[in-house]
């Protein structure tokens, strides 16, 4: 006998009313900072081929032969060091986004749902989108917390979604949010949290725009984010007013031994405070929740590395995460990318009316 392809589902009601539901999607975080659940979130996110493009066979073996049997308990101390008591701070401030664009939206005349998802580790893309239909939604749209697109993140949440499609009987009417890397509304978020900085702590030689890293290659075999991460920083930089001079763009999180898209963010840091800049300001544009990455990487890390090569000042401005200007810009995208969709029952339930009154009526005309 043989098994069912598709998973069992919720029963269809015909005349069923469409209901909208957004998926806000993050990378992901271990469930604790210790050593097991972090080999076994590594494991999910090193094992994904958008993440390391090179032959499985060989990945495989350097993976589990050599980087999950010595990195875990490395990354396990550090998460340990930015672990809050909410829990991981990229898990919490995801929520809260997630939480907030709902009421939001529900303010601005539409109560769709809206549910957060990681791409690795729980609650999971393919976990959310089987409760989300459980609860009735017939449209899904899929919102990565990735400003800029890139084949590394957003292409392998589309990956989930697609997969998950693949052994669902009846799927959500879906759309995608490829990128807004230069969406106003994102862009003056960031301003206006720089400026809030700068006010309160005074402004800095040079501002460092820290994205994160991805291989060269993948820029030289088309990926956009290299383009899309310095157009974002070119239009905040206008934003700002600042010269050329006064800013820099710089990639962080470089993994192995490959050339990644340059300059790097640490070393970059170490040669400002060895030419003489005496106060840096850094900011990290694409992340926008605060995360392993930032907190530790940049604000301590990052910080001790310029501070030790001689530099005076280090202030690390943190994302965008529950800053009302930045829940505005994802209220203002879903708004724009769900145009068309009913979104309020009251909505969904008069289309439905609307539809069978012209059956009913083309069905007395003949």
């Amino acid at each position: 006998m043989t098994t069912p392809r598709f998973q069992a589902e919720p029963p269809y009601t015909h005349g069923q009313p469409a209901r909208c539901a957004i998926l806000y999607c993050n990378l992901g975080t271990p469930d604790t900072p210790t050593t097991p659940a972090v080999r076994r979130y590594l494991a999910e996110f090193l094992g994904d081929p958008r993440v390391v493009e090179i032959p499985r066979v060989l990945w495989w073996l350097i993976l589990h032969g050599v980087i999950l049997r010595f990195r875990p308990a490395k990354s396990a101390a550090k998460y340990a060091s930015i672990w809050s008591d909410e829990g991981s701070p990229l898990r919490v401030w995801t929520a809260k986004q997630a939480l907030l664009l709902q009421g939001w939206l529900a303010q601005r005349g539409h109560p769709v749902l809206v549910r957060h998802a990681m791409r690795y580790g729980q609650t999971s893309i393919a976990e959310q989108l089987d409760a989300l239909k459980a609860e009735g939604v017939t449209r899904v749209l899929v919102l990565p917390a990735y400003p800029q697109y890139s084949a590394t993140t957003t292409a392998s949440v589309f990956d989930a979604v697609y997969a998950w499609a693949a052994r669902t009987r009846l799927i959500p009417e879906l759309r995608f949010v490829n990128r807004y890397h230069d969406a106003p509304d994102y862009i003056e978020a960031l301003t206006k949290h720089i400026r809030r900085q700068w006010q309160t702590h005074g402004r800095g030689d040079k501002l460092v725009m820290s994205f994160h890293g991805i291989p060269q290659r993948s820029l030289e075999l088309g990926d956009p984010y290299h383009c899309e991460c310095h157009k974002t920083a070119r239009l905040l930089a206008e934003r700002l007013g600042l010269a050329k001079d006064d800013y820099i763009v710089t990639f962080q999180s470089r993994l192995g031994r490959a050339k990644w898209l340059e300059p790097y963010t640490e070393p970059t840091l170490v040669q400002l405070a060895k030419a003489g800049t005496a106060r840096v300001d850094v900011v990290c544009p694409g992340f926008t929740s605060d995360c392993l990455e930032t907190l530790e990487e940049i604000a301590i890390e990052a910080r001790a590395a310029f501070l030790g090569a001689g530099g005076k000042e280090f202030h690390y401005i943190t994302c965008l995460n529950d800053q009302p200007e930045w829940i505005n810009a994802l209220c203002t995208l879903a708004m724009q990318q769900m145009q068309g969709w009913p979104t309020t029952p009251a909505a969904d339930t008069q289309a439905l009316q609307d539809s069978r009154a012209r059956a009913l009526k083309l069905g007395a005309t003949r």
